[in-house]
């Protein structure tokens, strides 16, 4: 067996290195909302009653995504001028610090209502954070692979939502079935918070040891950064930003759903038990990891605009079977509906991040793609709370089910309007030649 080249073993070792930091990343903003759908609406707003105190909690969940596309544009800004990989070590601090100290934050029986007030402007910082994460995590990961083979390094980075939704979800599942439910509110959700400071340390050890992109230093060495990369991205990519915006709407949504007002929905309004819905969901995620990377490997022979159009037809002609499945209150129709969701979703976000990377040129590329990424995720946070109001106000399951066929009709048209761009060079717009073997 021939050894690897020394520019193979670099794309591997940066794709784990995105890969343990995204998971770091992720995990960190996911527990929020499984604490959110748990016990938040207790901890934080007890004063409301039921619905109310859901609603808020949800609403301090959505904070998160408002911020992301701030902290998208000010990362991709420094991203595209002094480089990738400073920006992912500075996501990576960020987030730790927020979320530590939301394990450390008391709640509103001790401080009051500074105590609501303080989880929101975590939140944000969070939200801040993970803006800046993904297209610096993509972005290393896709210009260090082979050009043939973009997709599969670029999923790499991809599959750290699924694993940080599984260690986070996983640590709810382990402590809701070892603690009581008193013992649980009042100081068992705040143990994965405090366990991500042992996380962020590996995190920061990995990406430091990682060099910058070659794609980007090449611009750098040839003092061609742009000066306002946002900007210039906005001004110059404004259909692109758009439609990739646009595709990943019901990708993002729909994980949302599933993954936090799911939680809380089957809960408490349906008949399922708590522990059982979060190792279910755990088993999803672990599902969605080798789903991504081979619709990752798979967008390097067939193309990247093909499975983000077949994912999404599926996925709309799928969602009213998806709410009768999880409103069968059988914990098996539930995984089964959640797989396919899953499967549709992984279609689009396997070969994401070389699709989006491959729709901008360096000088602007974390830019346009960050922006692209984070624009979608307003509708993703807000997706548990029209989630919550739809059922409220029509007492119906297929209200959620119209939802998700709309957000999957969006994301298909805009699909449809997109370039493929799988044979596209990063460094100029002639095609791929002569890749090499990897």
């Amino acid at each position: 067996m021939t050894a690897p080249t020394p520019a193979l073993r670099t794309s591997r070792k940066v794709a784990l290195a995105s890969l343990v930091g995204t998971t770091i990343e992720w995990y960190d903003f996911f527990i929020f909302g499984t604490a959110a759908a748990l016990v938040f609406d207790q901890v934080f707003f007890p004063e409301f009653d039921p619905l109310t105190g859901t609603l808020a909690a949800f609403g301090s969940f959505a904070v998160g995504f408002i911020a992301r596309p701030v902290g998208g544009a000010v990362f991709a800004h420094f991203g595209d001028r002094i480089g990738r990989k400073p920006m992912l070590v500075y996501s990576l601090l960020l987030m730790g610090a927020a979320t530590l100290l939301m394990g450390l934050l008391p709640g509103y029986a001790t401080i009051g209502v500074a105590a609501p007030v303080l989880l929101v402007l975590l939140r944000f910082a969070q939200g801040f954070g993970v803006g800046g994460e993904w297209g610096g995590a993509a972005l290393m990961s896709v210009e260090h692979a082979p050009s043939h083979r973009r997709g599969f390094y670029g999923s790499w980075p991809q599959v750290g939502v699924p694993l940080g939704l599984l260690l986070g979800t996983g640590a709810f599942a382990v402590l809701s079935a070892s603690l009581t439910d008193e013992q649980f509110l009042a100081w068992g959700w705040r143990i994965p918070f405090l366990a991500s400071v042992l996380l962020i340390a590996v995190g920061m050890w990995i990406r430091l040891t990682v060099s910058e992109s070659p794609v980007f230093q090449e611009t750098l060495d040839a003092k061609a950064a742009a000066r306002m990369p946002v900007l210039d991205a906005i001004r110059t990519y404004p259909k692109e930003i758009a439609l990739a915006a646009g595709s990943f709407v019901a990708t993002h949504s729909t994980f949302y759903v599933g993954s936090v007002w799911l939680v809380s929905y089957a809960t408490t309004q349906l008949t399922y038990e708590r522990t059982a819905v979060l190792n279910a969901n755990a088993a999803l995620s672990a599902s969605d990891i080798p789903m991504i990377i081979a619709f990752g490997l798979l967008s390097d022979h067939i193309g990247r605009r093909r499975l983000f159009l077949a994912g999404m037809a599926v996925l709309a002609a799928f969602a009213v079977p998806y709410v009768l499945l999880v409103g069968s209150e059988n914990i098996w129709l539930f995984l089964l509906g959640g797989l396919v969701v899953q499967a549709c979703r992984s279609a689009v976000y396997g070969p994401q991040s070389a699709y989006f990377a491959e729709m901008f040129s360096t000088r602007m590329r974390y830019s346009g793609s960050s922006l692209a990424y984070q624009l979608a995720a307003i509708f993703g946070g807000f997706a548990p709370l029209i989630c919550t109001a739809l059922v409220a106000a029509t007492g119906s399951l297929y209200a959620v089910a119209g939802y998700v066929a709309v957000l999957a009709l969006i994301s298909l048209t805009c699909s449809a309007l997109m370039t493929e761009t799988v044979r596209t060079g990063l460094r100029t717009d002639d095609p791929v030649r002569g890749a090499q073997a990897g």
